[in-house]
């Protein structure tokens, strides 16, 4: 399961980078032209900040395993890897396209972070 969240966190970690410098270096001038062209590019940021963060949590994930029993951990990392497909997967759409439709997916993306950082509470507090 370490190998497994391992991968998960290195290929999110590959890919905020990437999709960050990406935004700021090739989105930035294509957005600069569009009215709302500014909100979108920091929709993208965020998107990219979220990622890279729950990509260092499947990390946190990584090195807690061996340390503790409870089912909590690794219930939070399938949660972390939920809230950045829905999260911040829903904001480069949206940051990308326009489409604000989906913007309707990003609470439940957050409400996945939110719930794999209660779960990490969750399997210190059982393993104490």
């Amino acid at each position: 399961m370490e190998r497994f969240f391992l991968v998960l966190a290195g290929v999110n970690g590959c890919l905020g980078v990437l999709l960050g410098a990406f935004g700021a270096h090739g989105l930035r001038n294509s957005l600069a032209s569009l009215p709302d062209g500014a909100r979108r590019l920091e929709v993208w940021e965020t998107a990219a900040r979220y990622q890279l963060v729950h990509a260092l949590a499947l990390g946190l994930i990584v090195t807690l395993l061996p340390r503790f029993t409870a089912s909590a951990l690794p219930i939070a990392g399938y949660l972390f890897q939920a809230g950045i497909l829905l999260f911040s997967g829903s904001l480069y759409i949206v940051a990308f396209t326009g489409a604000r439709g989906f913007g309707a997916i990003t609470p439940f993306g957050g409400l996945c972070f939110l719930a794999g950082w209660v779960s990490v509470v969750v399997a210190a507090l059982k393993d104490s």
